[in-house]
């Protein structure tokens, strides 16, 4: 058995694909209407909507199958994401790389495979629309239209999904994309033992800006301090806005000593960024660090009240 290799740009596609907040989320007409029109439109016993995490590919609907996930090794699927266009396999049993998979020697012994990547609007693969079949076969040319175009609707979908996550003047997350995606990254902060940061942000004097120069100049303002948060922290860390000039962020793996360095270089390209002079004012910012621990804070709702409650403290001893 051949397991699948990694994408060229992994790291950015499991961000997305955490960003989309659909892993672990509970079953949707949405996504299952469309898994029951491909099993019936291409009369498979099998139709899902797989999403490719780090371990695992996860079922988002399936019809026809039990299983919620597998492994990623033994994922057909992990496969699919690495093509463009329509991965077939006529019989697994001839192919070197399925056929000794335990999907194929047992349950739901996969004979079949066709899977269209899904793909997020940056490109990147998340997952696939598949065909699961017990006995060999192929798609002629127009059944292979016919996958394409409904994984453009699953597409579709997905990205109508991610709108309601994301902030759509600064392009980070919302409150609720935040939600989500802070929730996982602490889930897995648990399993593995590590720790984690939060940071929030709240820009200073913003209404000023907003009253000066208007508001028009005061959008580009927050587009632009969340675009250079974005840029200088990493992959795995999760920005998100809260609302009005507040900002929050997930550092995962930092401990509060250890955010001093993400910190900095905030720091540093905003400095350089008033510098530049592109602006007719200079941005700043007050900032507030919380050590995520279990025993404190049993919620990220808990982490954020603390997190709140000091910038609060901060506030009203600086006036």
């Amino acid at each position: 058995m051949q397991a699948p290799g990694k994408a060229h740009d992994e790291s950015l596609r499991l961000h997305t694909l955490r960003s989309l907040n659909l892993l672990d989320t509970p079953a949707e007409e949405r996504f299952d209407r469309l898994t029951r029109l491909a099993r019936a439109l291409f009369d498979m016993p099998i139709a899902v909507i797989s999403l490719i995490d780090t371990n695992r590919q996860w079922f988002k609907s399936c019809d026809g199958l039990e299983a919620r996930e597998t492994s990623r090794d033994v994922s057909f699927c992990g496969h699919a994401i690495l093509q463009n266009g329509v991965f077939e396999i006529p019989d697994a049993t001839l192919d070197a790389r399925f056929s000794d998979n335990p999907l194929v020697t047992g349950k739901p012994y996969i004979r079949y495979y066709a899977g269209r990547p899904l793909k997020a609007r940056n490109g990147t693969a998340m997952g696939t629309l598949c065909l699961i079949d017990h006995r060999p076969r192929s798609l002629n040319p127009e059944q292979q239209a016919r996958l394409n175009d409904m994984a453009d609707l699953a597409e579709q979908e997905i990205e109508a999904l991610q709108s309601a996550t994301i902030d759509p003047l600064t392009r980070v997350a919302n409150l609720q994309g935040f939600e989500h995606m802070a929730n996982y990254a602490l889930s897995l902060c648990r399993r593995v033992g590590t720790q984690a940061t939060l940071l929030l942000f709240d820009l200073e004097n913003f209404q000023r800006i907003n009253e000066r120069f208007g508001y028009i100049e005061g959008d580009q303002a927050l587009k632009g301090f969340a675009q250079l948060v974005r840029s200088v922290l990493r992959e795995m860390d999760t920005v998100g806005r809260l609302g009005g000039d507040r900002f929050v962020v997930l550092l995962m793996g930092a401990s509060l000593v250890e955010s001093r360095v993400p910190l900095a270089r905030i720091d540093q390209a905003l400095e350089a960024a008033n510098r530049a002079g592109a602006r007719a004012y200079a941005l700043h910012y007050r900032v507030v660090a919380c050590e995520y621990e279990m025993a404190r804070h049993p919620t990220l709702s808990a982490l954020l009240a603390q997190t709140t409650a000091d910038m609060q403290r901060r506030k009203e001893c600086q006036g």
